[in-house]
Formats: structure tokens, sequence, C-alpha cells
């Protein structure tokens, strides 16, 4: 059996279902909870069962109520309680089969079929009209992927973001940087799109031989911290949680656990940040994404900003 990794869905013997957010996932599995069968609910999956969506507060407020065993930094659930795995690179042709603009993006990226997939709604079959497309590519074919995706767009194959699409994002994101930095920063590093009007995330997660064992636990927290400091190695700034190596008194390793500040920076780059001071062992990290919406919390490219003035 494929280990579970970041992006995968699971269900639990209730029903309800869980984007994985972890690779640590041996013990328990690290997940937060995305939907829940509800009678209401305005998404309705190939069988015609009704599902809600749950935003991150009202998930971790139900677990607390209804599981609080699951309760943890993230959502925990022992392999015993998972009745069934979705695996975004398996369900891909099924996803593809129904949804043409999938199967475009598939013919853009153009690498093994196995080192990609779709996650969330799509994964789930509880997509509805608005819904965006969470593209995954795997690996390292995820930069073949992204060059693939800035060809397409400069040659005309697909429509570039529109303005207001990229707006509309920045109000989703609500980034405690302004609009023109956000989109000084999103513009180079193209793991989004628009297709046919809709937007698409082009999502990073490790291949298989790249999964590590190393748990995700909280350190002893210090205390909110600001630091400049120098990018060493921005091998992981795709992933979740983003992980950048950097050149500071204090400070090893700068992590953001929010899709905003993935790759927001380049190895060779000054960056500012402002976060959480964690203590790991003989190591301080500074933890970006501590709250959904990184409230105060944020990564920026001196560098970037500097050649931009």
């Amino acid at each position: 059996m494929l280990p579970l990794r970041l992006r995968d869905f699971i269900e639990d013997e209730d029903g309800w279902l869980y984007a994985v957010a972890a690779y640590d996932n041996t013990d328990r599995v690290g997940c937060i909870l995305r939907y829940i069968p509800d009678p209401g609910g305005e998404r309705v999956d190939r069988s015609g069962t009704r599902y809600q969506k749950l935003d991150f507060g009202p998930a971790f407020q139900l677990i607390k109520e209804k599981k609080p065993q699951y309760l943890d930094i993230i959502h925990r659930v022992p392999p015993t309680d998972v009745k069934r795995v979705f695996k975004p690179e398996i369900e891909l042709a099924a996803i593809a089969s129904r949804d043409s603009r999938v199967r475009k993006l598939m013919k853009i990226f153009s690498v093994p079929a196995s080192l990609m997939g779709c996650t969330g709604s799509l994964l789930c079959g509880l997509e509805i009209e608005s819904s965006d497309i969470d593209f995954i590519v795997y690996g390292r074919e995820w930069l073949v992927a992204r060059e693939r995706l800035i060809s397409a767009v400069k040659s005309g194959h697909l429509e570039p973001m529109s303005e207001e699409l990229w707006k509309t994002v920045y109000r989703k994101r609500k980034p405690d940087i302004s609009f023109d930095d956000f989109i000084l920063h999103e513009k180079r590093k193209w793991n989004r799109g628009q297709i046919e009007g809709t937007y698409f995330d082009l999502l990073y997660s490790r291949g298989y031989e790249e999964i590590r064992s190393e748990t995700s636990v909280k350190g002893e927290v210090l205390g909110p911290m600001t630091i400049e400091a120098l990018i060493t190695d921005a091998t992981f700034a795709y992933d979740n949680p983003a992980v950048y190596s950097v050149f500071h008194e204090k400070i090893s390793q700068v992590l953001s656990f929010t899709h905003t500040y993935s790759g927001q920076a380049i190895r060779g780059e000054m960056i500012q940040a402002r976060g959480i001071c964690e203590r790991h062992g003989d190591e301080y990290w500074l933890i970006v994404g501590t709250t959904r919406e990184a409230k105060g919390e944020y990564i920026r490219s001196i560098t970037l900003l500097e050649q931009e003035r």
C-alpha cells in the first residue's frame, strides 16, 4: 500500500473527509477536516450523498466537540479509523474524464501521469461550478510543469490571470503585505493560473522517494519575532510547510504554514520575516502562519523589492 502523503484525502468511519496535511502519517494521519455529510449541504457526491464544506475554524471546533481524540496542532486520525483513502494520482484519470480543463492542464504540463493529480473537491467528487482546480505535480517534475505553464501562457495557449482574479486571490488570502508587494512576489512564482476562466493552483508535493520520517511537532513557543536573514536553501519552498534555511544569528529555518508565502523567496535573497519563534532542540525556527489568516505574520523578499524600486 502506498504511504499517505500531503494532499491525499481520507474518509473516516462517519464519512467525514479530511485533507492530509503532513508526511508523518504512520502512527496517526495528520490532516484537516474539510467535508462532512449534511442533508442540507450544497455538495453532492456521485452516490447522491450531500456534504457541507468546512472552513478552518469550524472544522477545529467540530473536532473539539465531537472527536476530541483527534485534536492536535492539526487533526490526527488513527489508521484504524480510516475507511477510505483518496489518492490524487490514482483518481486523476477519472477526474479528467469528466473535466476538459483538467485534461487540458495534463496536456500542458506533460509529465508522467503517475506524477500528476488533483486534490480538493475534484478528488472527492464534490466539485461545484465555482470550484477551483487544485492540480498537483509531484517531486522534481513540479519544476518541469512550472516551466511548461510559463511557456503556455507566453505562447497564448493558456490565458494569463486577469487583474480581477489577482484581486480575488488577494482578498481570499488576506496577506499582511500590500497588494503591490503581493503581486510582485506572486507573478514570479508561476504556481497559479487561469483556464477557461477558472482559477487553478499548481501545487507541489514530495515524491514517495522524498518522504522523510521527521515528525511535525510544535516546539517551545518563545513569542513574536521579526528578522532579516539570507536564504541559504529553498529546495522545499513550495512544500507545506514551505521551508527556508537561513543564515541568521539565531534562526536556522523559516517555515510557512500558509500557501500565501510558499515560494516567496529564492536562494541567495535577503528576506524580512515576522512570525512566532519556536525552540526545536538546539535550533530556533521562525514559524509563519500560526493562524489561518496569519495576521501580523509575513515573508517579504527584500532583494526582490529593492530590485523593483
